[in-house]
């Protein structure tokens, strides 16, 4: 389990970034594998967020999650769901207490939000079609109908797949440059002639930065190489594996 320093400074909140590891899952899925969307057993998949959202001090009917299909879409959780309730969206924000809001990813970033003045939280999953359609702002516009100052928005971008992980091909860059020139710095020339390698971290943080928010933090890792430690869509497909698991993180204000 990861954290950031700027969110465990905010005292009325957890949060963390879970690793692959302390769950009941075997296989591909080893170990700690939340994704019902995988082919994991259900039973399994149930107890892994069970033992995350202890971790989280939630019970586990109250980790929601939505069914991810890289949107800009932000909705505000007042009360949970089950799995099978989940909203197609691919970020939450809430002013209510008890609620864990939870992200899956396997190479994307998972991005954490808090106001601590406002006691208001967001969650969201930023890959690249995500985070270029506006996930992240629609996640503070969100955080700001329910009472939150962007200027006081601390934003912590979790483990994803790195830039030197990240091969993409001559058609990739093009949207990006002719959405602004500086996304230029994310992009460096791959081995593959015409590929490049795209910074995802870094284009997440530049937009983030672009917002306004306080502070930005983001994790070092790169879910591709640390295989001990996280999931990777990539890193299956690259192995013609038939399937992969889903990691977590999550953040809850706490009563």
């Amino acid at each position: 389990m990861i954290t950031l320093g700027a969110l465990n400074d905010i005292t009325h909140i957890r949060h963390a970034f879970f690793t692959r590891t302390g769950g009941v899952s075997t296989g591909l899925y080893a170990s700690l594998n939340v994704g019902f969307g995988s082919g994991d057993a259900p039973a399994a998949v149930a107890e892994n967020r069970a033992r995350a959202a202890a971790r989280m001090d939630v019970p586990p009917e109250r980790l929601v999650t939505c069914y991810q299909v890289h949107s800009p879409t932000c909705v505000a959780v007042t009360e949970p769901w089950t799995p099978d309730q989940a909203p197609h969206a691919d970020a939450m924000a809430t002013d209510r207490p008890g609620i864990a809001l939870g992200i899956l990813t396997a190479d994307c970033a998972p991005v954490l939000f808090a106001d601590e003045k406002a006691r208001v939280i967001g969650a969201a999953h930023a890959g690249w079609k995500g985070a270029k359609g506006g996930v992240l702002e629609a996640t503070i516009a969100r955080m700001e109908e329910l009472g939150a100052k962007r200027n006081r928005i601390v934003a912590a971008i979790g483990p994803c797949i790195a830039q030197r992980s990240y091969e993409v091909g001559p058609e990739f860059p093009a949207p990006f440059l002719s959405e602004d020139p500086r996304n230029r710095d994310y992009f460096a020339p791959a081995r593959r002639l015409d590929h490049f390698l795209f910074d995802l971290a870094g284009y997440i943080t530049r937009r983030l930065g672009d917002t306004g928010v306080q502070i930005i933090q983001r994790c070092p890792n790169d879910t591709v190489v640390e295989e001990d430690r996280f999931f990777s869509y990539r890193r299956s497909c690259l192995r013609g594996e038939k399937d992969y698991g889903r990691g977590l993180s999550a953040i809850v204000l706490q009563g």
